[in-house]
């Protein structure tokens, strides 16, 4: 165990190094910044950055110098920062990747989430990709958007996207993520709002599976809405569809047969397909194999999904307890948020805010993959239990600094669990969230 959560922070501390042999690409201005001796060179600033918690940007500085006589300023720590390039902590985040993917596989598959999640950040007008101006009394608001593929076996992130809210759209954001991976056999497990021919082809192109939540039979509109459906509650129903842009009188009459060809609409994305289409030139069609399945989920409600996987070793009880399994990144995206801190930040400015919320997904990955090998002893009670996670995400910044050493850091995490209970469940309260002023953050 000691060996396991040491090699953890030896991939941590190889991938900060890497970054740094090559720190003149990452610098605004390769070899006039970093290039000269301070009290925040490169590794400095990486390192600073990448194991800050909620407190102040004062209180932060005291905790990494030791509460030396010596220590840099806020000011010169912002300047410092400044000198990065906007690819310094994402590089680092793949880097990680790299280093530590173990695959862990369910037959013979890599089980992926994709999923989005809204950041709020402080209100600044001078970014129009994520500034809101106030309507009907609504004060302004500002909002970056997360895309993230999510291993669900690992329980750490395998990519991610920031932008702005209003540039955000996350199909397109995980048809990047899919098209940039160079991994295999791969099944993505996605929500409704990735429900597209687009995507789906993406991810038949990369030779992986897919797994997506759509509208239901009921809806007027969505994917299901266009075919003749078995007429019963719960159905697992194949379709070989031929997807095309033409619209000439012989593909017209194709289109009558509605459950083998559809026609893309001009206003729709579709990569596969030309955009024009000459009257003199054949119809060209994108073949696209896939199963619609409705399964029953509580004795009143029912869901709907689309995927390429095999009917016989994926029937409709697999699909469901897989689709299940998706609720995992959400549950991580809360951890992010409210326990690896992301909704504190130690900037206005959105460029050190992409900064801080990737090395936040690279300390989660360190916390998830340290967790992970520690184990908790099962004692003769009602539930099971799990490490607490706030408690470690607080021992593996502590250890990343060198604070705490491995057995402690597994003595630690031991101490801290949480019992686990499964079925809960509570209804969401959305409430009005404020900004939290620099001076009143957490100690």
């Amino acid at each position: 165990m000691k060996h396991m959560v040491s090699s953890v922070k030896q991939k941590l501390d190889e991938s900060v190094s890497q970054l740094c042999a090559v720190s003149w690409m990452f610098s605004k201005k390769p070899g006039v910044y970093f290039s000269r001796e301070r009290k925040l060179p490169f590794r400095k600033m990486v390192s600073t950055i990448l194991s800050m918690e909620g407190g102040c940007l004062a209180t932060e500085m005291l905790k990494h110098f030791g509460c030396s006589a010596e220590i840099a300023s806020s000011s010169a720590f912002v300047q410092q920062r400044g000198k990065l390039s906007e690819e310094t902590f994402p590089m680092l985040f793949r880097l990680f990747i790299n280093n530590t993917d173990r695959p862990k596989l369910y037959k013979g598959l890599r089980i992926f989430a994709a999923d989005g999640s809204d950041i709020q950040i402080p209100t600044n007008p001078n970014h129009p990709d994520s500034f809101f101006p106030g309507v009907n009394g609504q004060v302004p608001y500002s909002l970056l958007h997360l895309d993230a593929m999510y291993d669900l076996l690992q329980n750490t992130y395998m990519d991610a996207i920031l932008l702005g809210q209003r540039k955000a759209n996350e199909r397109n954001s995980l048809c990047q993520m899919v098209d940039r991976s160079t991994l295999r056999d791969v099944l993505v497990i996605a929500d409704r709002g990735y429900e597209g021919y687009n995507l789906m082809a993406h991810i038949q192109e990369k030779k992986w599976n897919f797994l997506i939540r759509i509208q239901d039979i009921s809806s007027s509109s969505g994917i299901a809405a266009g075919f003749d459906l078995p007429n019963a509650e719960e159905f697992d129903f194949s379709v070989d569809l031929s997807l095309t842009t033409k619209q000439s009188n012989e593909v017209k009459t194709l289109l009558k047969i509605k459950n083998q060809y559809k026609c893309i609409a001009s206003d729709k994305t579709f990569d596969y397909l030309p955009k024009k289409n000459r009257k003199h030139q054949p119809a060209v069609f994108y073949n696209l194999p896939f199963r619609i399945v409705r399964f029953k989920i509580t004795d009143d409600a029912y869901e709907t999904v689309v995927t390429n996987l095999d009917k016989y070793k994926f029937p409709a009880e697999e699909l469901k307890k897989l689709y299940n399994m998706r609720w995992g990144i959400e549950t991580s995206f809360r951890e992010l948020k409210y326990t690896v801190g992301l909704l504190h930040f130690h900037a206005k400015k959105v460029e050190y805010i992409y900064q801080e919320i990737f090395a936040r997904l690279t300390m989660y990955n360190f916390t998830e993959l340290i967790t992970s090998h520690v184990i908790i002893q099962k004692a003769d009670t009602k539930y099971a239990y799990k490490a607490n996670f706030s408690v470690a995400v607080h021992v593996c910044r502590q250890f990343f600094l060198g604070n705490v050493s491995p057995p402690d850091v597994e003595a630690l995490i031991r101490r801290h669990v949480s019992p686990i209970r499964p079925g809960r469940s509570r209804p969401r309260k959305m409430t009005v969230k404020h900004a939290v002023s620099f001076i009143y953050r957490i100690a």
